[in-house]
């Protein structure tokens, strides 16, 4: 029989909760679609209601494959600048449109008082279709960025793949692809999500080592349903863990339990990044707020009459 462990020495006050030291230093963002129904509108508006009152940085909209949700996109970054003092941005993709048809919808986002753009170069219309420019377009999204730079005097945020980009023929092209769009004038990289703080640590080192000096946020997107997670993984490289599968077995019919989880698994990288000196953080909501609320409020980011409570 082995002899047992040695103890390991617990603090005299007990040890520390994660976030313990957190003291509200973070800027956060969040992520919307826009949505196809009625009911999913009120379900973005609750979501957009409950989360502006953290003060985030800003909201972004995203368009869908092919430019396919062009005008509901338009319709609800508009509504936001209309009716909320949220600063948003709009996604935009060079897929199956001109430059002259970008430059336009660009040019309505400035005068509808969108003064930040997410520049992408966007999924083909068709899954498992190759992406090929338009052949009056916009050939990538350092091009996007170049051009959208001659619009107007835009704020412009890019993607960048931790994990490298599915398409990438190596880390280096990705990275150098990432560059582009930072020397055509891109204000910062979003990342994908990812679920390794180590790796996004790696790629950020691997970045400056580049010479990218532009602000890198880390995207967090909280996990309740990993057989759609996969999905979204299998479309920008991103590796789900095998413990993650463990994580959620035999939830299916409990999803309060899977929130609690997925809040969980989120909240300990979100942890990690901090402790390693990140600041700023992307939220993938899926239009859903509550575990964006939870996981800030665990960073110490609270609306002013939490803010104010937790200091008497």
């Amino acid at each position: 029989m082995s002899a047992p462990a040695p103890a390991v020495p617990v603090p005299a006050n007990g040890p520390e909760p994660l976030f313990a030291h957190a003291r509200g230093d973070i800027g956060v963002s969040f992520e919307f679609f826009p949505p196809k129904s009625d009911a999913m509108n009120e379900t973005l508006w609750r979501s957009i209601q409950m989360l502006a009152p953290l003060g985030p940085r800003f909201v972004s909209v995203t368009y869908g494959a092919g430019g396919s949700t062009r005008e509901r996109t338009h319709q609800t970054v508009s509504r936001i600048v209309r009716e909320t003092r949220l600063p948003a941005a709009a996604h935009l993709t060079c897929v199956d449109a001109s430059r002259d048809e970008i430059d336009a919808i660009a040019r309505d986002y400035w005068d509808a008082g969108v003064r930040h753009i997410v520049a992408l170069r966007g999924d083909p219309p068709e899954e498992g279709r190759a992406y090929a420019p338009h052949r009056d377009g916009y050939a990538d999204a350092a091009e996007l960025v170049a051009g959208l730079r001659k619009v107007a005097p835009f704020e412009i945020s890019v993607a960048c793949y931790p994990e490298v980009h599915p398409e990438a023929s190596c880390p280096d092209s990705d990275l150098d692809n990432l560059k582009r769009k930072i020397d055509a004038g891109a204000t910062r990289a979003i990342s994908q999500f990812f679920f390794s703080a180590d790796n996004f640590f790696r790629f950020r080192d691997r970045a400056a080592a580049a010479g990218i000096q532009a602000e890198i946020v880390p995207g967090i997107l909280p996990v309740s349903n990993v057989a759609q997670t996969r999905r979204f993984a299998g479309q920008c490289g991103a590796a789900i863990p095998e413990w993650m599968d463990a994580m959620f077995e035999g939830l299916d019919s409990l999803p309060a339990a899977r929130q609690l989880i997925a809040a969980t698994i989120a909240a300990e990288l979100c942890g990690q990044l901090y402790a390693g000196g990140i600041r700023h953080f992307h939220f993938y909501t899926l239009n859903r707020a509550e575990l964006a609320y939870a996981i800030c409020h665990l960073l110490g980011v609270r609306a002013p009459c939490e803010a104010a409570e937790a200091l008497k």
